[in-house]
């Protein structure tokens, strides 16, 4: 894909290489502080969340949704639910189409508005002493970012390459829709998949090393295995993975489950272990910037990597794998590399979601974390049977759970699992950045009959037993 942009080529004061979203962040950036910037594209224009990442696997999960729901209208008296069957191809199509049409309008019809930007697919960037060289010449510029994004990791499991595998990429593409599949890796990618597919009809099972969701509270990941079982699918956590192998047309995985030894069989093995940053060809050894265990590139608060004017940001780096978080820590990069900044990343009150049915949606400190953090830590654990719009809605599947610091009351961090609970975060990631206490958060006034209402309720749950209070009376 060329682009004709108004700034010629020659010297720069940024080059940037990755043109997805922390790669247009970065870039953007300098150029409305009037830096010349090379932005060297690295696969397909707009990176991982348009392409293959958050749009393409969000509007599928939507219509696995709507889908699901039109199956269970049945929760209404009075309401029956009509049986439909997905049209998967129709549904790729589509997903393809709305891809391709914010592709265009969200990234390649941006770059002609901003002159200070010149777009180069050239290929591939590596850097050199003074900037990059991307097509047999060099490019001048005396401060880099990296933004090169990641890809989904292959798990280091004894004949995993022999098996028929997808990723969360190719799961997308398929022609056809699958009869069975095994997801490896209870992650935010792995479960979100895996409850989209299983309502579309195929036969799923999860199988991981710890719990679903290690990282979040461990009561919302016993809630979601409940969920995603009363769903159909089938949930082995705590497994060891042995082997996997090809078996005709079909993959064999062999774990061990509770003590025993199990084979399982399905169509397809679906890899949601985790991600790999890319960083090959880079040259990164060669300048002296150095990159962890997992091979993503080191960075300082500043954004800056091991190698003074060499920064980075985005899934490359080993920060925060979100395309909102990417494209922040591009734009302090931008501003602390061409334009004098000295800009710190933070994300102490970082929202995170898991769009699953129902979202799992966080902030701040879990408990453990908390702990460890050395706070003497107080929590409050709601069910969503008693939030008044969960009953309302028939539909009570879910929790709220805040962790506040019991000498000062102040709010460490949440997480919701709620209906559409991705919703209401945002509020509980203010009461975080303006220090609110559990006290405070509870006389707060909110709109009846409301997820977000919740969390009134979890505040006041700390102090009074909220099953005794009438309706608004809290």
């Amino acid at each position: 894909m060329k682009f004709e942009t108004k700034a010629p080529t020659g010297d720069f004061d940024l080059a940037v290489i990755g043109a997805g979203s922390a790669g247009f962040s970065a870039a953007i950036t300098a150029a409305e502080g009037g830096k010349r910037v090379a932005l060297i594209g690295h696969g397909t224009i707009g990176g991982t969340c348009v392409n293959v990442g958050c749009v393409p696997s969000k509007t599928m999960i939507r219509a696995a949704e709507a889908l699901h729901s039109a199956q269970s209208a049945h929760r209404f008296p009075g309401l029956s639910g009509e049986a439909q069957v997905a049209d998967w191809s129709a549904l790729v199509a589509a997903k393809d189409d709305l891809v391709a049409t914010l592709r265009q309008k969200k990234y390649a019809d941006l770059l002609p508005g901003y002159e200070g930007v010149t777009y180069l697919d050239e290929g591939p960037g590596r850097l050199v002493p003074g900037g990059v060289e991307v097509g047999g010449r060099r490019i001048t510029a005396p401060k880099v970012i990296v933004a090169t994004g990641g890809r989904p990791a292959r798990p280091d499991i004894p004949g995993i390459r022999d098996a028929p595998t997808l990723d969360s990429t190719s799961l997308l593409d398929l022609d056809q829709l699958p009869e069975s599949l095994i997801f490896l890796g209870g992650g935010y990618i792995g479960v979100e998949l895996a409850q989209m597919m299983a309502r579309m009809g195929t036969r799923v099972t999860i199988v991981c090393r710890s719990r679903l969701l290690p990282r979040t509270e461990p009561e919302v990941a016993q809630a979601l295995t409940e969920v995603l079982r009363a769903g159909s699918v089938t949930v082995l956590d705590g497994a060891t993975y042995h082997a996997a192998r090809r078996d005709g047309d079909r993959a064999v995985l062999t774990v061990t489950v509770n003590g025993a030894e199990r084979e399982l069989t399905a169509d397809r093995l679906v890899l949601t272990t985790g991600r790999a940053a890319n960083t090959e060809g880079l040259g990164l050894a060669e300048m002296g910037v150095e990159t962890d265990a997992r091979g993503a590139i080191r960075v300082g608060d500043d954004m800056q990597t091991t190698k003074p004017g060499i920064f980075a940001a985005g899934d490359v780096t080993d920060r925060d794998q979100f395309v909102y978080m990417a494209a922040y820590g591009a734009k302090l990069a931008a501003r602390n590399a061409v334009m004098g900044g000295a800009e710190q990343y933070d994300n102490a009150a970082m929202p995170w979601v898991v769009f699953t049915d129902p979202q799992v949606a966080g902030v701040g400190l879990t408990e453990a974390q908390a702990r460890a953090a050395g706070h003497d830590v107080k929590t409050s654990v709601l069910t969503l049977d008693n939030v008044p719009r969960a009953l309302a809605a028939r539909d009570t599947r879910g929790l709220i759970k805040l962790v506040a610091d019991r000498a000062t009351d102040r709010l460490l961090g949440g997480v919701i699992m709620a209906p559409e609970g991705a919703d209401s975060v945002q509020t509980l990631v203010m009461a975080l950045k303006i220090g609110m206490t559990t006290k405070a958060l509870g006389e707060t006034i909110f709109p009846y009959l409301t997820t977000v209402e919740g969390l009134k309720l979890a505040a006041q749950t700390f102090d009074k037993d909220v099953a005794k209070l009438s309706c608004c009376a809290g």
